[in-house]
């Protein structure tokens, strides 16, 4: 076997004390909730119900997420973080602007971007920018965009909303960071900045040592397939929890979404923090939703989740001091929550 691996990451998982992945038991318990479930519905009709929502939206989202890890891949071996850097002018505020957008360009997931950000802060990027391009980079790209036109059956209007929305929010939270926070307090210390753990649970991103053209193509596509096996079964697990709620959940009960907007944002940002879908994959999910919950929260599902999730978050503590954590995710709810307030006050004036 070809080992493309950088030394640090491999020290750095070898590193860690030994125990049970926090994700092995994620899955089990959702083992148990799904035999539970099944064995609840027996052998009727809702169990066929439930079936044939679960595979639509399985189906519907794997090619996205395919191409997304591919492209993933192929930029984390064939595009420098120089490249990046370069296109980023140092010390502006428009600076922040552009790094928002810049997945455009340069279409990373949100498990990916967070690696390459370690090494775009170590290269000299102001923290503000890193910032918008880590919250902004996986809404605002190419893939998004198509697997959420998908997804909504070629609404474009709802993936302008969502890019939109995404862009706006990380700029507000770039500029709102690197005001309250010089790079030195909000990030780890050098040395652990450098070698330091950012999540190799779920992502492989280290550059293949001195490998020709070959090797990398084989480094990219090693990246690719295992940032895609490490991330489908996080939408295995929210289809079927979608696909229960649709199933089982009497659509009278969603009627009072529809009277309280604001539970149904809340909710819907709860449920995307929790089930750490892959932003090519989880239109897909939202959109099982778009005739049982408003619009907003739909939104704020697609916009918050490639933010922040539970695994981001883990991811995080590799990157950023605790104080820097907190801050940055009280910005991301509290930006999510009034921006989807905006839209849903909008939505009912038309």
């Amino acid at each position: 076997m070809i080992n493309l691996s950088n030394n640090h990451a491999s020290e750095d998982c070898a590193a860690r004390p030994a125990g049970i992945p926090w994700s092995l038991i994620i899955e089990a318990l959702f083992l148990v909730y799904a035999m539970a479930i099944l064995i609840h519905l027996g052998k009727g009709p809702y169990v066929r119900t439930l079936a044939i929502t679960f595979v639509s939206i399985v189906l519907e989202a794997f090619p996205f997420m395919l191409i997304g890890s591919l492209v993933g891949g192929f930029i984390e071996e064939f595009v420098p973080e120089e490249r990046i850097s370069s296109i980023l002018p140092q010390g502006k505020l428009r600076t922040v602007f552009l790094a928002a957008g810049i997945g455009m360009a340069f279409p990373v997931c949100e498990c990916a971007i967070v690696p390459v950000v370690r090494r775009l802060l170590h290269k000299g990027t102001p923290l503000s920018a890193a910032v918008a391009f880590l919250l902004g980079g996986p809404i605002v790209n190419p893939i998004v965009l198509v697997s959420t036109a998908v997804a909504y059956k070629m609404d474009w209007g709802i993936c302008a909303i969502r890019l939109i929305a995404g862009y706006l929010i990380a700029v507000a939270i770039g500029l709102s960071m690197g005001m309250f926070f010089r790079k030195a307090p909000a990030l780890l210390r050098q040395d652990n900045l450098e070698h330091g753990n950012t999540g190799c649970e779920f992502s492989g991103h280290d550059r293949a040592v001195n490998g020709g053209h070959g090797s990398r193509i084989i480094g990219a596509l090693t990246h690719a397939a295992d940032d895609f096996f490490h991330i489908a079964h996080f939408l295995v697990i929210g289809a079927f929890i979608a696909a229960t709620i649709q199933t089982t959940v009497d659509r009278a009960a969603f009627l009072f979404f529809a009277d309280c907007p604001s539970l149904s944002i809340i909710t819907m940002m709860s449920l995307a923090v929790a089930l750490n879908l892959c932003s090519e994959a989880d239109a897909f999910v939202a959109a099982s939703f778009q005739f049982s919950v408003p619009l907003s929260g739909q939104m704020a599902f697609m916009v918050l989740g490639p933010m922040l999730d539970l695994k981001l978050l883990f991811m995080y503590l590799g990157l950023f001091r605790k104080r820097a954590i907190a801050a940055l995710s009280g910005m991301t709810i509290v930006g999510v929550f009034l921006a989807m307030m905006i839209l849903q006050a909008f939505i009912g004036r038309m």
